[in-house]
């Protein structure tokens, strides 16, 4: 799979908890708890994501669903 890393968002109304795990298969750690704020987040990912590939998964619901668009449109 290469270096990809695997980035689980707990996402709230008012929080996005993040979560990490490596490609290794090493335990998953938590990263911390962001504000609710797409432009931290993709702040946030974009610096996870240096050197390799990240996959994110996160939750399908009223906040999910505008995250994954807004995730979309900043790449």
């Amino acid at each position: 799979m290469g270096d990809v890393r695997f980035v689980g968002l707990d996402v709230h109304k008012e929080s996005i908890a993040v979560a990490l795990a490596e490609s290794d298969g090493s335990a998953p750690q938590l990263v911390g708890e962001i504000p609710s704020d797409t432009a931290a987040l993709v702040k946030m990912l974009r610096k996870l994501g240096k050197g390799g590939t990240i996959r994110c998964c996160y939750e399908a619901g009223p906040t999910g669903f505008g995250l994954y668009r807004a995730l979309r449109e900043a790449g």
